[in-house]
């Protein structure tokens, strides 16, 4: 079966993060791929994330995560501004190695009102997932 066009485009999204999300343009979040359902996020490694320790912090990995749930969800509805988090659950796996951490969404359910969307997160070269997050989108009525 062929795969249909995401709803959004990176360059649509990156957009979105630039103008709308400050927050993660600020801290370099980008887009690097985006499909009907999908999305793949990334962030470069920086000093401004570390925690006491030297490591990633926890809500920079839940943001990355989060901003990739988003995006996997634009790939599937399109630009729905007040498409928002309803709720999030984060296991962190390993320390994240000293790399662009990478974010790879996948939308699970997509119902009317609510999406389920899943997320792994691990540092760029390295195959060992550092994170993995479940959250759930609600979806505001159409019209």
């Amino acid at each position: 079966m062929p795969e249909t066009a995401p709803a959004i485009t990176v360059q649509d999204f990156n957009r979105i993060l630039e103008q709308e999300i400050p927050f993660a343009h600020e801290v370099g979040m980008r887009a690097d791929d985006i499909g009907e359902g999908t999305a793949v996020l990334r962030m470069p490694a920086s000093a401004r994330q570390l925690r006491p320790g030297g490591t990633v912090s926890g809500p920079a990995m839940m943001a990355l995560a989060d901003a990739a749930m988003y995006a996997a969800l634009l790939g599937r509805i399109g630009p729905v501004k007040l498409a928002v988090t309803t709720s999030f659950n984060a296991n962190f796996l390993h320390r994240p190695e000293p790399a662009d951490l990478i974010a790879e969404a996948s939308v699970l359910k997509l119902g009317k009102r609510l999406a389920v969307i899943e997320v792994t997160v691990h540092s760029e070269g390295f195959d060992a997932a550092v994170a993995h997050m479940t959250g759930t989108y609600s979806i505001p009525p159409q019209g």
